[in-house]
């Protein structure tokens, strides 16, 4: 690719109706399996349970979101997991209020 080609991004829109299983969003999260069951023991990720081993669980998509945002706060806030817990659960309270002001 030259300087004047158009730099090219490939992408997937995932929706809450996309079921990722446990080992695609530790792929797409370059995670262990352990960390996702860690989110979901704390209560971060909810899959759609499809039988009681882990890697039989589904995830929606938005799980994606929820899991790499859980990362970054672990990683770059040194932030523990309860204190994702509620700070995704806050911050979704807060993109849920706004959703309901009028526009400017």
């Amino acid at each position: 690719m030259s300087q004047n080609d158009p730099a090219v991004v490939k992408g997937l829109i995932i929706d809450d109706e996309v079921l990722l299983t446990l080992e695609e969003i530790c792929h797409a999260c370059s995670v262990e399996a352990t960390y996702i069951v860690e989110l979901v023991e704390e209560g971060v990720l909810e899959p759609r349970r499809h039988g009681e081993l882990a890697d039989q669980w589904r995830f929606p998509g938005t799980s994606l979101r929820r899991a790499r945002m859980a990362l970054r706060l672990q990683r770059d806030l040194q932030v523990n997991l309860a204190g994702v817990a509620l700070t995704l659960e806050l911050l979704e309270e807060i993109e849920s209020l706004r959703s309901g002001l009028p526009e400017r």
